[in-house]
């Protein structure tokens, strides 16, 4: 089980434990907030494109493949599904997710490709498409 522990005690800014590691979130200044972290959405996408990047590295080193390093600029847009025009579920919003990768090294064209399909199998992604279930308790 994958846990962190938040603590928010000054305005939007949420101190998050991690393990032995210390985040911390906030909302930009024009949102209520003080800026002193990335915002929860600028932290999902972040952890998207890390887990793509990462997934592809343990890939590339598994086969001796000659990768450098990789680049990933990841964007998120919502959009209303009415002006969405590929979705045909039933809810009331989309979100759209683009990852533009660069990889780095000595690689054939067809190694590219691969780990551009391999990062798209990484577990965040995987998390972010499949059924998720949300259960909020009190305490």
């Amino acid at each position: 089980m994958t846990h962190a522990h938040l603590t928010q005690t000054d305005g939007m800014k949420t101190t998050i434990r991690i393990r032995d590691h210390v985040l911390t979130a906030d909302e930009p200044i024009l949102d209520g907030g003080t800026d002193l972290g990335a915002s929860p959405t600028e932290l999902l996408i972040a952890a998207l494109a890390s887990c793509a990047a990462i997934t592809a590295k343990m890939y590339a080193q598994r086969k001796g493949w000659a990768l450098e390093s990789v680049e990933i600029d990841v964007t998120m847009e919502r959009f209303k599904a009415a002006d969405y025009p590929s979705y045909t579920g039933e809810a009331d919003r989309v979100n759209e997710f683009r990852q533009r990768m660069t990889f780095k090294g000595d690689l054939t064209d067809e190694q590219r490709q691969r780990l551009l399909e391999i990062a798209g199998k990484c577990p965040v992604h995987k998390i972010l498409t499949q059924p998720n279930f949300m259960f909020e308790e009190l305490e």
